[in-house]
């Protein structure tokens, strides 16, 4: 085993140790805790790359993870998981492919404000969809990183979404042309979002 992975690394809101990894292996199985390794591996490898890199690097790993939706893989009709139960079930919908890009992403150092979970709706097919945007500055045009589409574009080239709104631990906005947005309200009470940080800090 390498010493990286046997020791305790603590991230802002992810702790990974030898009690987390034999926990996710109980749980779920062995092939979990490899999956989670590996994901520890890439905050690791990319906690001083350019932006740029990181992007695509936790773009690129998530989109590896096999589309499920929620009554099928829940039995419910939406559930929000952490990206541990996203990586130990191997499975997820968008949801869960975007907040589990969210929290590595800020884990490797990118500022909540420039990141947003964007509700949009997918029109092929014509579906309820989630992507994580990123933004440069407030104004800028977001890149868009999407399950459906696995290419980083700038939203104007993503002509099949329709923005709806969008929010973050810091606010939430409406959504206007080109997936940026006029915020309006400073948090989020979005009881899912609230739910999945709280077993974030659980260490879930």
């Amino acid at each position: 085993m390498s010493l990286l992975f046997s020791q305790a690394i603590v991230f802002a809101d992810i702790k990974f140790n030898d009690q987390v990894f034999k926990a996710v292996s109980m749980r779920y199985n062995e092939s979990a805790e490899a999956r989670v390794r590996e994901w520890q591996q890439v905050l690791i490898e990319h906690q001083n790359a350019k932006v740029d890199e990181q992007l695509y690097e936790i773009n690129r790993f998530f989109n590896e993870i096999e589309f499920v939706d929620d009554i099928k893989h829940w039995g419910v009709a939406d559930y929000w998981a952490t990206p541990l139960e996203f990586l130990g079930t191997n499975g997820g919908d968008c949801e869960d492919f975007t907040i589990a890009k969210y929290f590595s992403l800020r884990e490797l150092g990118i500022p909540a404000e420039k990141l947003r979970l964007m509700y949009v709706t997918a029109t092929r097919p014509r579906q309820a969809h989630m992507v994580l945007a990123y933004y440069e500055t407030p104004d800028s045009v977001p890149l868009v990183l999407d399950n459906l589409d696995k290419r980083i574009l700038p939203a104007s080239q993503r002509r099949d979404l329709i923005p709806i709104y969008s929010f973050n631990g810091n606010g939430l906005w409406l959504a206007r042309e080109q997936g940026r947005g006029r915020q309006m309200q400073s948090k989020s009470n979005n009881a899912l979002w609230q739910d999945v940080n709280e077993r974030m800090r659980k260490g879930y």
